[in-house]
């Protein structure tokens, strides 16, 4: 199933392909997992389904919830049941499926389930920000292990990032501001002066 969500995604993979690359018949595959939802959730091995903790993130409202997200990814890597997701982060250096499937289950099943609910514009480009933030931080967190990050708080941590995180998700301003025109500058070229005798 890993190998079959990394090469076609979520929405293109089907429980019939899955079920054909394992060589059994697609009602086992649904016996066990119930959905391909539950396939896709099973092969990322993430300890919780999103359909149960977005409304949770969302119940307190929209105030904070950028630092609620944070601190709930950081929570859930800082587990024991956490560490199957931090090998798939691991893996996604170095193998482009790991970070296909990585990618997908944090922009669709996470970050796209909360910019859905939020019924804000431009909702797969917030995820996307709003992931690039979430995976940047896990990266040098956990696998680079750059300090002072590895070695904060994770309510410090939150407390920076859930901010940059808030503002992609829920910033009204974001999307609707129009890029300035670039003008293009031809190189200044250095001038010398020539002393004179």
């Amino acid at each position: 199933a890993r190998k079959h969500f990394a090469r076609f995604g979520f929405e293109a993979g089907t429980v019939r392909g899955i079920a054909a690359e394992a060589a059994v018949d697609p009602a086992l595959v649904l016996h066990y997992f119930g959905s391909k939802e539950g396939v896709f959730r099973a092969a990322v091995d993430f300890p919780v389904d999103p359909a149960e903790f977005v409304p949770q993130l969302l119940a307190p409202g929209l105030d904070g919830l950028g630092e609620r997200l944070v601190n709930f990814f950081l929570e859930t890597w800082d587990s024991p049941a956490g560490r199957p997701l931090l090998a798939l982060l691991r893996s996604a250096v170095a193998s482009e499926d790991a970070a296909a499937l990585l990618r997908e289950f944090v922009t669709r099943e996470v970050l796209g389930r909360l910019a859905r609910a939020l019924r804000v514009d431009q909702p797969q480009l917030r995820a996307s920000l709003a992931a690039s933030s979430l995976i940047g931080m896990a990266m040098l967190r956990y696998v680079v292990k750059l300090d002072p990050l590895a070695t904060a708080r994770p309510e410090v941590v939150a407390s920076w990032l859930g901010p940059a995180v808030q503002r992609y998700l829920t910033d009204p301003g974001l999307t609707s501001a129009r890029p300035k025109p670039r003008r293009h500058r031809s190189p200044a070229v250095p001038t010398t002066k020539v002393a004179r005798p």
